[in-house]
Parts: structure tokens; sequence; C-alpha cells
């Protein structure tokens, strides 16, 4: 089978690899679809993601469709010719998280795509990929491939929505503009947020968010004085998303956030933090809370995707045969031309 395997930074090579074997609660999938996610941008252009550093071939992907082409013996859940959505997630149930219902921190999970386990965790952007029934879900022949494969950050976005509790009549603000972010914004919505905002620095993904639900948007570099009228009287917006990964989106969050008001952390912080007003969480009594991942919430995304309850095309930019994967991964990296990219097979 064709494989896509990332050796370092900017080093992302095609090669043929043998098919896998399959047991009894195990699909052969040939996937259709994978998204470009941050991660695996930052895999390709630097060989790493913070400390899990490639020391073997990797292969990246974890937002993948596909169709079913074989099943286990004890598989009944799915046949052949079924189209699925892949959950990226492979979690043990038996460890002290997933017993107590926080499966996104489990202990022994597999998780498609990443360098943070030795031997690392190879992920969906090949051919076929070998994955227990339990991590495919079935959809509606309606919904393209390209559209199944947004149920990985979809549930990211739904769970870090479930972190900030009632969002029902609120103000709601986005830091960080990406896939992730308008994601959010949506989810948001559907969650009966009233006013949502998003803030970026780049105004084709600002755009991008008014086309999904965004009822203001605002550039930080060109409009410091929209940030200011949000942080004025202590603040203005009931709950905020940073997503952006920079200290200085995290400030905007707690200067903007009014007192009581909730905080989620979904970006992956790095750079200095000077500057970052953190006594503000104190003084404003403020709720400062991580989202890491996706519980149940992979299987919703599916469901809302499947019955058309979020529309998420306005977001994908393009998918790109794999054949022209180099070239997927540099649009990609474009933030002024690219929300969500896609490689199909």
């Amino acid at each position: 089978m064709l494989n896509c395997e990332i050796h370092g930074a900017l080093d992302l090579r095609l090669a043929e690899r043998p098919a896998e074997p399959l047991a009894p609660t195990q699909v052969r999938v040939a996937v259709k679809a994978v998204g470009i996610c941050g991660s695996d941008l930052h895999y390709y252009r630097h060989g790493r993601v913070g400390d899990f550093v490639i020391r073997a071939p990797l292969t990246p992907g974890h937002e993948a469709s596909g169709q079913v082409i074989e099943v286990g013996a004890q598989v009944s859940s799915v046949k052949p010719g079924d189209r699925v959505a892949l959950n990226p997630s492979r979690t043990c149930g038996v460890c002290r998280f997933c017993r107590a219902g926080a499966s996104n921190h489990c202990e022994n999970v597999h998780f498609f795509g990443s360098a943070s386990r030795w031997p690392h965790m190879q992920g969906a952007m090949r051919e076929q990929v070998v994955v227990e029934a339990t991590q495919c879900l079935a959809v509606p022949d309606a919904l393209s491939f390209e559209r199944a494969a947004f149920g990985e950050p979809l549930a990211v976005a739904l769970h870090a929505v479930q972190e900030a509790g009632s969002l029902l009549g609120k103000t709601v603000m986005v830091v960080g503009a990406g896939p992730i972010g308008a994601l959010i914004l949506m989810a948001a919505k559907l969650a009966g947020a009233s006013r949502l905002i998003a803030v970026d620095i780049v105004d084709e993904t600002l755009a991008a968010c008014t086309r999904v639900g965004a009822t203001r948007t605002i550039n930080a570099a060109t409009e410091p004085d929209a940030l200011q009228a949000l942080a004025a009287d202590k603040g203005q917006v009931d709950a905020s998303f940073e997503v952006s990964g920079h200290y200085d989106g995290l400030a905007h969050c707690i200067r903007s956030t009014r007192p009581r008001g909730t905080i989620v952390q979904v970006g992956t912080l790095g750079g200095n933090s000077e500057g970052c007003p953190f006594n503000q969480v104190m003084v404003k009594s403020l709720h400062l809370v991580g989202s890491f991942r996706f519980v149940d919430e992979y299987a919703w995304a599916v469901d809302y995707l499947s019955r058309g309850l979020l529309d998420v095309s306005p977001l994908l930019t393009e998918a790109v045969p794999v054949a022209r994967v180099h070239d997927a991964f540099a649009l990609a990296a474009d933030r002024h031309r690219a929300m969500k990219v896609l490689v199909t097979f």
C-alpha cells in the first residue's frame, strides 16, 4: 500500500509498504480523505511538535474517512462497502482516566500520527489502515468523504465548547480563527451563543469565519482599538477560547472576558509569556480551563455532520490527490490561501 511518511524536517516521502494483518476485532479501511492538521504541519516543517521528535518515519494524519474493505471474524458493526469516519483515538478502557470518563487522558492511548510515544503511532495518510471496529462510525452516502474527515477537528471543537459550560445567550470570543477556531464558533452557535466574535491577524481566515456564523470579526494587528473596547469595564465577553497557541492571544482573552467569565485554552501555548496579565485571572475570578482532544464528542460530531446540522463546506479549501501531497502541505501552511486542505486517495 502507498504511505505518506515524514522522515524529518521538510522530508516527506511516498513509499510502498506491505498491508497490515487483520485481527478478529479489526477492520481494514481504504482511506479516501485525510485532513492536514496543525500538528501534521509542525512534523513536516520542523520534524517535531514541541518535545515530540520524529525518530523513525512517521505517517501523519488523524482526520480521516474511508470505505470498509475487510472485517475481522468478530466484527458485526460494519461490513465491506460501508462508508466510515475514523476515530483516531484507540483508548484502553481500563486505566484510571478511562474508568473516570476522561478517556482523552488515557494512559495507554494509541492516537493516529503522533511521535509522542515509541514506537511512533502511525497515522491515516496511507492507502489502507487497520483499526478496531469501535473506531469506525458509519456515515450516509450523502456525506462526502471530505466532509466526513472533519469529524475529528469538529470533535475537538465540541469538547472545547462543553468545557465552557452553558453558552445560551452568551457573547463568545474565539482568538485564533483557523479551522479549529472556526469550528468552535460553529459549535458555540449550535450551543445557543448569541454573539460570536472571531479574532485573528489574517483577513482571509476571518472572512471564512463570517461565512460559518461569526457576527463580528477583529483583526488584532490592524484593529487594536476594537480589542481595547472589548476589554472596557472589566470585559465584555462571557466566554472566550484561546486557539492561536500564543500568549498574546491568551492575554486578549484575559482582558476581554468579564469577571467570573470562562476562558478555555485550546491552543498549544508557545513562545514568551511576558506581558500576559495572569494576575487578572485572580482579580476577575476567571474560570480558566484547558481542553484536550475529545471524549464522546467524536460520535456527536459524526452524527451532526451526517444529519447536516453543521455545514463545514465553507472551510474546505481543496482536496488534493496524494500524488501531489507536497503541494497539499505547502497550501495548508499558507493561512492567506487555506483553511482546511485534505489529501485524497
